[in-house]
């Protein structure tokens, strides 16, 4: 029979209601997506046009083939919390054959599952969806024979409307539970990429960008707004010299990846040392664009450079002292003899050679002893010192050089806190920078020193010469070990390395001013505090 013709069989008020509430659930059908609000409505328009005293709904799990409750009026939570199994019951045995089951007295029924108090009567029809049992709708009495065959009719109208409304709004939410995953996955994928150190993007089969991070936008200055939907090549035209784009053009066409390392000149103009990974995106076994990691090593790379010249260093210092060690020995004996023969009576021609060869075999160990200090720095002996002090024993053991040479001595000694140092390595690194401002001024000069506290936690050393200074392009080599602007013989280029590491050790610095007047200021820093312990 229709649902046309149901209608036309029933009384007039129970046709309107019959009408309304097919009206209700097929607006719940267009309009709700909730499922719970959906068995709700399902129930109150079931209650409205049969005025059942109780209905329950039951969902069938495939997974585990049992009914499970979602929905009832009129039940105890004892009975709707129970498991029905497909084939069990009125409910199990409605939902396993696809058709209405009606028990007029279940107390003949072996199998009956426990539903209101007192049940005499039950009527349970399936709700079917494309062809699909998915649940039931179920009603019982405590009179025998309250339900018959015209009730089946209009419950299945009823139930095939729900279904389908159900359906969907299972379907929605299963949907939905796969997008918000999807969303979350996405979100979570969009973290590693943005929090990664790696640079990396992706192109499509065109060479257009698809995807950029934030690690790209901070090597190469293009935005993700800039660099997404840009063609690769056109972006960074060097690719193609750089053998970049060949190896994408390679991926893309043999589905394998690649690696390489290249030097790339950033749109800064900044030298970068970088490593690159090609690996395809695959739909099934089409290769639908690359993803490219970008690894920058340039300062591992620069790091490893140190490293290895610092070994080179460590080499060279160990020969230095053997070197320095052999040297000094017939050094010694040619001083001593020279000491000897210079006792003796000789005439003037002999005793100006012998004074010569004094000074020069002087001169060489003075070489030696700056090569020992570079390869193997003296223990070192911490006490209080003054500052001002030390300055003016260093001028009195160099007083002669300065007088020599014609050079002007300005002190401007400030009153200083005392600070923990050896005194022996300071007085070293004096002389240097002194004999250094010496031999930067041949015809003559003046050399200012300068001490001061700019704060209560450091004080400062001033050195400041008249000579011809230090041209810009060289500053920044000054304090390498073996460079040296003199003359070949003269120096190590030893001197500026050993005191920046003397001034280290002391937890103190020492820099070149950046001044524009005739002359060098080098000024020395050492601190009051947060030195290292004894």
């Amino acid at each position: 029979m229709s649902a046309a013709e149901i209608v036309k069989n029933m009384p007039k008020k129970g046709r309107e209601e019959f009408c309304e509430a097919l009206l209700s659930i097929g607006q719940d059908l267009a309009s709700t997506l909730d499922l719970d609000l959906l068995l709700d409505r399902v129930l109150t328009a079931s209650q409205k046009v049969f005025h059942f005293d109780n209905a329950l709904i039951r969902l069938v799990d495939m997974n585990r083939g049992v009914l499970e409750a979602v929905a009832s009026y009129g039940y105890d939570d004892e009975a709707v919390s129970q498991e029905i199994t497909l084939g069990q019951g009125v409910m199990g045995r409605a939902a396993l054959r696809g058709a209405p089951v009606l028990v007029d007295d279940i107390e003949k029924e072996a199998d009956y599952v426990p539903g209101i108090m007192g049940a005499r009567c039950e009527l349970a029809v399936p709700l079917v969806a494309r062809n699909k049992v998915i649940g039931v709708i179920n009603v019982e009495s405590t009179q025998p024979g309250a339900f018959d065959k015209n009730d089946i009719e209009p419950l299945m109208t009823l139930a095939g409307q729900a279904a389908i409304a159900i359906d969907n709004a299972r379907l929605y939410r299963s949907l939905k539970d796969v997008s918000e995953e999807n969303r979350e996955l996405h979100q979570l994928n969009y973290r590693i990429l943005e929090s990664t150190d790696l640079g990396i993007y992706a192109i499509d089969t065109d060479l257009k960008i698809t995807s950029w991070n934030r690690r790209m936008s901070e090597m190469s200055g293009i935005t993700q707004q800039e660099a997404i939907g840009s063609n690769l090549p056109e972006l960074f035209p060097a690719l193609d010299a750089e053998g970049v784009l060949p190896r994408l053009l390679n991926v893309l066409e043999s589905g394998k990846s690649e690696k390489l390392e290249l030097v790339q000149r950033t749109l800064k103009g900044e030298l970068r040392f970088q490593k690159r990974r090609l690996a395809p995106l695959k739909d099934g076994d089409d290769v639908s664009g690359v993803v490219v990691i970008v690894e920058d090593i340039t300062e591992f790379k620069n790091l490893l450079d140190q490293t290895i010249h610092s070994e080179k260093l460590a080499e060279v210092g160990r020969l230095s002292a053997a070197l320095a060690h052999e040297i000094n020995n017939p050094l010694g004996v040619i001083i001593y003899a020279t000491e000897l023969m210079l006792r003796e009576d000789v005439d003037s021609f002999m005793q100006e050679m012998l004074e010569r060869v004094g000074t020069e075999a002087e001169r060489m160990k003075t070489l030696t002893g700056g090569l020992l200090s570079f390869s193997r720095g003296k223990g070192t002996r911490w006490q209080k010192v003054d500052l001002n002090k030390v300055i003016n024993d260093v001028l009195k053991l160099i007083k002669y050089e300065l007088e020599k040479n014609s050079i002007q001595f300005d002190l401007d000694l400030a009153e200083l806190n005392p600070v923990k140092a050896d005194p022996n390595k300071l007085k070293q690194v004096l002389i240097n920078l002194l004999l250094n401002a010496v031999h930067a001024m041949p015809a003559g000069g003046s050399v200012r020193v300068q001490t001061r506290m700019p704060d209560e936690e450091q004080v400062e050393i001033i050195i400041a010469d008249e000579g011809e200074g230090v041209p810009e392009e060289i500053r920044d080599s000054i304090f390498e070990p073996f460079y040296s602007t003199k003359k070949e013989g003269v120096g190590t280029g030893l001197g500026l390395y050993i005191c920046r590491n003397i001034l280290e050790e002391h937890c103190g610095s020492i820099e070149l001013d950046d001044n524009f007047e005739p002359g060098a200021t080098f000024r020395l820093k050492l601190p009051v505090k947060q030195l290292p312990s004894s």
